[in-house]
């Protein structure tokens, strides 16, 4: 009987707690306890200094709210601008046009060429191993007249191989066929923003349309383009026509503004570049009248001066943000100087009732903290809120940024913090007897 109470009084022994972890799980409860004090009292304070709290939060809200959506807007600009690049299709093209004269003698030289014309095609636009597709485009002022209405526009010719090289979608009834070409039709697509102003949302597909004195017949429409170059533009705002109906109605002339060239290979730059310039020299008599143009590299040369700009962008807004914020650390610091000087008295009761400056010191960074916290939330959420209204603007939708988010957060509460350190050495050295004087 002895035993089993000896082994009972020694296993008591060794499940209870020693001293060093019963103070270690107090200080942890006092610890809790001091941090629900901090957001009760913060809250308190808050409540009882609405319009003080107000602007402080405000400048808080706005700085964060101004770096959660710059940084997701921005994200959102360059995926879409991006994808308008893409959708640009110069990968591997070279642009031939007509050579401005720089010189009185190469003007001279120059008015001896009849120029780039459409019967050059038969020469310039002859089968080549290297090259994918020969894609002539020519362009020029027009009216379109539909009963007592008349829009200024432009026509353009292309050959039915330019929408799917061209990326240029058909959103409603077809785009131009060889037939189209072959028997010289007079039809057209619109673009699309040209077909919204003319039709007011109705299918124009059927429809005929008067230009310049000509009637043509709408046979189809095309999907809306993100406009990042002066083709996409006018191919919106314009309507396209077979180029060989084009040149017999609209252009007694015969004049082409280009021709791109697809090349099979990217590789294939200088060799291909070359026939075509000897093609064009043979047509035009021996003369150099026209240039080539790499438009790969002058998209990677825009778009690298597009990257440059958003930064710039990037610089002068996060810059705005962070004086916003920093404003709103100063605001909280007044807050915390003016809780300083309300709560003297409270301050030396806790510290004659056993408070240590610790405690005291931790108390006012944690309700700084707290202040900065809430202004960061409501930012954030109003951040996120507009971010959902703005995402059908962009093609992939408008996510957060979660690096904008989280520097925001760390910025607001860094402040926050050392703004707040001055008010809690303050209330730190504070001595009970002065202030409870």
């Amino acid at each position: 009987m002895s035993d089993g109470v000896d082994s009972v009084f020694e296993n008591s022994l060794l499940v209870e707690p020693s001293p060093t972890t019963h103070k270690a799980k107090i200080s942890r409860f006092a610890w809790a306890g001091l941090l629900w004090e901090v957001v009760i009292s913060g809250l308190r304070e808050l409540w009882s200094h609405k319009l003080r709290s107000l602007l402080t939060l405000t400048l808080l809200t706005l700085g964060v709210f101004a770096l959660v959506v710059m940084t997701s807007v921005m994200d959102g600009v360059v995926d879409k601008v991006s994808m308008g690049f893409k959708g640009l299709s110069f990968d591997g093209t070279i642009q031939l046009s007509q050579k401005a004269p720089e010189t009185t003698e190469e003007q001279k030289r120059f008015a001896m060429s009849p120029g780039l014309r459409y019967e050059d095609l038969s020469r310039l636009a002859a089968p080549h191993p290297l090259v994918k597709a020969f894609l002539p485009r020519a362009t020029r002022p027009a009216s379109i007249r539909i009963g007592t209405g008349l829009e200024r526009t432009f026509a353009t010719g292309v050959t039915p191989e330019y929408f799917p090289w061209q990326n240029r979608p058909i959103a409603s009834g077809r785009g131009l066929t060889e037939d189209d070409a072959r028997r010289r039709s007079a039809v057209a697509v619109l673009g699309g923003s040209l077909a919204s102003k003319l039709f007011n949302g109705t299918d124009p597909v059927g429809r005929s349309v008067n230009v310049d004195g000509q009637s043509f017949q709408v046979i189809g429409v095309l999907a809306p383009l993100q406009i990042m170059s002066d083709d996409t533009w006018l191919d919106a705002n314009g309507l396209l026509m077979p180029i060989e109906a084009y040149m017999d109605r609209m252009d007694p002339k015969h004049a082409l503004d280009r021709l791109y060239v697809k090349m099979v290979h990217k590789e294939d730059l200088n060799e291909v570049t070359s026939a075509l310039l000897a093609r064009a020299k043979q047509a035009h008599h021996g003369i150099d009248d026209v240039e080539t143009t790499d438009l790969a590299a002058e998209l990677v040369r825009a778009y690298q001066q597009f990257e440059d700009q958003i930064w710039g962008w990037k610089v002068v807004l996060q810059s705005l943000a962070a004086t916003v914020l920093l404003v709103g650390g100063v605001g909280v610091l007044s807050v915390m100087l003016i809780s300083f000087s309300d709560r003297r008295y409270e301050i030396g009761l806790r510290k004659a009732m056993g408070a240590t400056d610790q405690q005291i010191f931790v108390q006012f960074l944690l309700e700084a903290l707290v202040l900065a916290a809430l202004g960061a939330l409501v930012g954030t959420v109003a951040g996120s809120f507009l971010c959902k209204v703005l995402a059908s603007s962009f093609p992939w939708g408008l996510v957060v940024n979660t690096f904008g988010l989280i520097t925001a957060w760390v910025v607001a509460l860094g402040l926050a913090l050392i703004f707040g350190l001055y008010p809690a050495f303050r209330a730190m050295r504070l001595s009970p007897m002065e202030a409870m004087r």
